[in-house]
């Protein structure tokens, strides 16, 4: 393996000075091998598309040579945009034969600029006749041997530019992630929520359970906190009368790595005075439903080879769809003793410190979260795990709250916010105790949002989507890095 490894790097290092001397021969002939700007009048699709009217005409055009076939004095090539690939068409007695030997000079992987006249091949293929042309960048790297689909994924989020270069479907997922996030910008205006900005480093972690990565400020000598959540800033600018606001933004977790987390996504949070969590939930669903047809023109979609429909959301309860899932109906369960059984026999585990909810809702993670495929909304959450809440005003002992499931995992969640600071308080010093039993992901004391509370904060709703997931929901995309352009990896060992 070592022997053909070092065959490869040799192989390489030879193709890349083949490279570096036609960069030179374009200097000598005082070509600038790494060129200027360069006017286009067109992208590869317009011309593809609009062949009726550009027909006979000319067009400029600039991209990066993806293949190269030779015939003595004409040659075909194709350039690759943003747009899509196009065929262009190199003649020695068109371009003359200095312009001929430059473009002999260029490889694969040469970003130029070019102008010629739009046409067809006798095989019906829409191509330019190049009449000039100009290099922009000379690529003194050969592009993979089979990069007509790089497929190793450890290259490929590691050097995502060449990934980007490679595989169009990937410019495709990248184009549709900006666009989800164009449509969600457009729901939320539309609906007069306010774009704001909070704090990314802060001196307490809060908002979600969640372990922090720690900074230091030298200036004010503190220690400071990447943000877990927005909630809390957020929340305080509805205490400040901003009645409705929402941010987009980076959210960072010292947590591990797999197809769903990274150590930092993108979220959008809402929040909406006087409104609750029902009004939430069918915000939720609209928004969702109006972000795909937007993007993609349909609300039913194909995720890993199943049909899900995000034009209709189901609603159920966590205690009814553990027992639909489980047969275990823990709304009839009377003491702890029994709670632990139905955890031991579904080979669950708990903490000796969890009361009867708490254990269900560890039910509900391990069992029932991944059978959840169609979109379903599960509401009426344990107090106990949700410090943020408002109470149920039936059963205190549950929150006004819901998460949204899509192919088993969580996209959304939201709640009635918790406006009383009494409570807040009390939910604060019983997380407390949780962090005392080892729980390093609860929340932490955080007395100036109580405070916020106290000056009143009216009946909120509030809204976290985990973009990143949205955009893997609507790319088809398996893994969280696949919609990440620069996904952390582990350091690459020396060899």
């Amino acid at each position: 393996m070592a022997k053909q490894q070092n065959q490869e790097v040799q192989d390489i290092n030879e193709l890349m000075q083949v490279r570096r001397d036609k960069m030179q021969a374009f200097a000598d002939k005082n070509i600038e091998p790494f060129g200027r700007k360069y006017a286009i009048t067109h992208h590869a699709q317009d011309v593809l598309d609009n062949f009726d009217t550009l027909e006979e005409k000319d067009v400029r055009i600039a991209g990066r040579l993806m293949a190269i076939r030779g015939h003595g004095k004409a040659s075909f090539a194709v350039i690759a945009d943003i747009t899509s690939n196009i065929q262009v068409y190199f003649r020695l007695d068109v371009i003359g034969e200095e312009e001929y030997a430059n473009f002999r000079l260029l490889d694969i992987g040469d970003i130029i600029g070019l102008e010629g006249t739009v046409f067809k091949t006798h095989r019906g293929e829409v191509t330019v006749k190049v009449k000039s042309f100009v290099i922009e960048a000379k690529s003194l790297r050969p592009l993979p041997e089979k990069f007509h689909g790089l497929k190793d994924v450890e290259t490929r989020y590691r050097q995502r530019y060449l990934d980007l270069i490679v595989n169009p479907e990937v410019r495709k997922t990248f184009i549709n992630r900006t666009k989800i996030i164009q449509a969600i910008r457009r729901f939320l205006d539309a609906k007069d929520f306010l774009e704001v900005e909070t704090p990314v480093m802060n001196p307490i972690a809060g908002g979600a359970n969640a372990r922090p990565f720690i900074t230091h400020h030298n200036a004010l000598d503190m220690d400071m906190y990447l943000r877990i959540a927005t909630e809390l800033y957020l929340k305080r600018l509805i205490v400040g009368g901003l009645e409705r606001v929402y941010e987009i933004g980076r959210i960072f977790r010292n947590e591990g790595v797999d197809n769903r987390h990274n150590p930092e996504f993108t979220s959008v949070e809402t929040y909406q005075a006087f409104a609750d969590y029902t009004e939430v939930m069918d915000m939720t669903e609209e928004l969702i439903a109006q972000v795909t047809k937007d993007v993609l023109g349909t609300t039913t979609i194909t995720y890993q080879d199943t049909e899900l429909d995000l034009s209709s959301i189901r609603r159920i309860t966590m205690v009814d769809v553990v027992k639909e899932a489980t047969g275990k109906d823990f709304s009839a369960v009377t003491t702890v003793e029994e709670a632990r059984a139905i955890a031991e026999e579904l080979k669950v585990p708990y903490e000796q410190h969890h009361g009867i909810l708490e254990i269900m809702y560890q039910v509900f993670d391990e069992k029932v979260e991944e059978t959840l495929i169609q979109p379903t909304f599960v509401t009426q959450y344990p107090t106990a795990v949700s410090p943020l809440s408002k109470r149920n005003q039936d059963n205190p002992e549950f929150v006004d709250r819901f998460e949204l499931f899509i192919y088993g995992r969580e996209l959304a969640n939201g709640f009635s916010e918790l406006n009383d600071p009494i409570d807040q308080k009390q939910r604060f010093v019983d997380q407390q105790e949780q962090r005392e039993h080892g729980d390093d992901e609860a929340h932490m004391m955080d007395n100036d949002f109580i405070t916020a509370l106290e000056y009143g904060m009216a009946p909120t709703g509030g809204l976290g989507i985990g973009i990143d997931r949205l955009v893997m929901l609507l790319t088809d995309s398996p893994s969280i890095r696949d919609v990440i352009l620069f996904p952390h990896m582990k350091n690459k060992p020396v060899e």
